[in-house]
């Protein structure tokens, strides 16, 4: 049984989420534990959120708090330790600054690294993806610690532990591959070979205040008094998920896609939740960017003909947009689905839907939220928006 410790933290005070964190620890095992999780000498690299360059204490990003009482503690295990991300829009290092993440950093010697240096990877025993190029930092370490945020996701239904790790494939990369993947659950299968070639090693999630809604970077901020820490990511996720209102974590593309490959723990009863319990630290309202659940047929080519008309949309508010057009700058198809009309004295985007592949990276890294997701006609019919 897989043991995952749930933690009641209400403020990003981080002498408070050091003391947290031990206390999850010591649950986990330990120092014993921990001398087994980041062996003698180890290479150790902390994975945050930095999903686009946001400003301190922001709830898109992992918190800076949550940063510095993680390195407090991993300092005593290892002395060389290293951040990094590659966000999926913006400078790597300016979205390290403007996080408050490289002051911490700076504060105790950890290094910084952009993720643009890569190597190529050969995954032999792959569930899907067999050659990649990811974050040269990230496959090297000895010990990859994940800090992910707790937030909904358009394309994912949610983001934490196993999808954090997208963020090691570098920026210019991230394009090609929500093409290449444009189905979520092939998506989802990718990130758990993501997972195996970087050897995630540990998860700890920031829900002290957790992203609902048009997530993960236009949503708003829930309050939830959380961390989850474990070293199987795909049951710190399923905590994560049954927290937010899917009560049925196979209800998400990710966990269903790593129950279906014996990947990793997800099920309720395969996991020992330690510390706070899930009934009483279960959000209230959490708006959900995703209803759970998916319509599967025999025939692959219903199953894509139903999930193509059930899929949200990317919709535009026009109050809010500026005509920035970065929307159209990170669509990944070629060429582009997005148009940019000009609208009185400024542009709109306009979608091929057509050609659309719902991979909502427009949605999730326009700058002022004025992309939303929403069904269509017949998916909220069928009930996929009752939420």
């Amino acid at each position: 049984m897989e043991k995952v410790a749930l933690l009641r933290c209400e403020e990003y005070d981080v002498d408070l989420i050091e003391k947290k964190l031990r206390e999850g620890f010591q649950l986990l095992g330990g120092d014993s534990f921990l001398r087994q999780l980041i062996p003698e000498n180890s290479r150790v690299l902390l994975k945050p959120n930095l999903l686009s360059v946001e400003g301190a204490g922001s709830p898109v990003i992992t918190h800076y708090a949550v940063f510095e009482a993680v390195i407090r503690i991993i300092k005593e295990y290892s002395s060389d330790i290293t951040f990094g991300d590659s966000p999926g829009f913006g400078d790597p290092r300016k979205a390290a600054e403007k996080s408050g993440l490289m002051e911490v950093a700076n504060k105790y010697g950890v290094k910084f690294d952009d993720f643009r240096e890569t190597v190529h990877v050969k995954l032999d025993e792959s569930i899907l993806c067999k050659s990649w190029d990811v974050a040269k930092a990230a496959y090297e370490s000895d010990v990859l610690i994940t800090l992910p945020k707790l937030k909904t996701h358009a394309m994912a239904y949610f983001t934490g532990a196993v999808k954090n790790q997208f963020g090691c494939i570098s920026g210019t990369q991230k394009a090609s591959w929500h093409t290449r993947m444009p189905d979520a659950n092939n998506f989802c299968k990718m990130l758990l070979d993501l997972n195996t070639v970087v050897k995630t090693s540990f998860a700890i999630l920031d829900g002290i205040v957790a992203m609902e809604g048009n997530g993960p970077r236009n949503g708003q901020p829930h309050k939830m008094d959380t961390i989850i820490m474990g070293k199987s990511i795909s049951a710190v996720d399923s905590v994560g998920v049954r927290l937010i209102g899917y009560d049925n974590p196979l209800d998400t593309p990710v966990l269903k896609e790593v129950a279906d490959h014996k990947w990793g723990t997800v099920l309720p009863k395969d996991i020992q939740v330690l510390g706070e319990t899930i009934d009483t630290m279960k959000a209230r309202n959490f708006k959900l960017s995703r209803t759970g659940g998916s319509f599967y047929f025999k025939s692959p080519a219903v199953t894509k003909f139903l999930a193509k008309m059930l899929a949200p949309n990317p919709v535009l508010i026009p109050d809010k947009c500026i005509g920035c057009k970065r929307c159209q700058e990170v669509c990944p198809e070629t060429p582009k689905v997005i148009s940019m009309v000009k609208t009185g004295d400024k542009f709109n985007p306009t979608w091929d839907m057509s050609r659309c592949i719902r991979c909502f990276c427009c949605q999730e890294l326009c700058p002022v939220g004025a992309i939303e997701t929403k069904h269509s006609t017949i998916g909220k019919i069928l009930g996929h928006n009752k939420r």
